[in-house]
């Protein structure tokens, strides 16, 4: 199985972030953009994983989320990783919540001796809206940055779930599905 762990956001902020996003869409970049089902925040990648790990898996996301309380995520913001002269990432930003960065920090160390390596990078929270095709050109991608300047949404998202999550890639992009969830009071 293909694991992470995510926040998924309620229906409503991930239609109104699709809509908000669909003049990228018809931009016609080499963009494989995310479904506006799967909209979502991970906090850790897993990558591929054994069935028969899971109950050690759900263990260690039932400790990183004890004392957790439910997140407002305040939304909003475009931008890509790693620049707009060769962009991998387009994404949403979300505000710093300090909550967040301690639930994100939890994750990592509860799943770090099950063998899941902390990220050497520093947390940047976002909604991924979509990636970059690998054979893509620079030239591909004029206009973007103009594009997401010109693009609004403001929403704030309450979350009260941490999700492990499944993800399946299929021929019109990857389809999620929740493992296990693990509820925020």
């Amino acid at each position: 199985m293909r694991l992470f762990v995510a926040l998924n956001l309620p229906s409503s902020v991930r239609d109104a972030l699709w809509g908000a996003a669909a003049p990228l869409r018809d931009l016609g970049l080499p963009v494989k953009w995310v479904r506006g089902d799967g909209i979502h925040v991970t906090l850790k990648f897993l990558g591929d994983v054994d069935d028969a790990r899971e109950p050690e898996l759900r263990g260690a996301l039932g400790r990183a989320v004890a004392g957790a309380h439910t997140l407002p995520l305040a939304l909003g913001g475009f931008g890509v990783f790693p620049d707009f002269r060769r962009p991998r990432v387009i994404w949403t930003g979300i505000a710093p919540e300090p909550g967040l960065e301690i639930l994100q920090d939890r994750v990592e160390r509860e799943f770090a001796p099950l063998g899941f390596p902390t990220e050497a990078r520093a947390f940047r929270p976002h909604v991924t809206l979509g990636r970059a095709s690998r054979e893509a050109r620079a030239g591909a991608f004029a206009g973007l940055e103009a594009a997401l300047a010109r693009l609004t949404f403001a929403e704030t998202a309450l979350v009260d779930s941490v999700d492990l999550m499944q993800s399946t890639l299929q021929s019109g992009g990857a389809v999620y599905h929740v493992r296990h969830r693990e509820r925020l009071p």
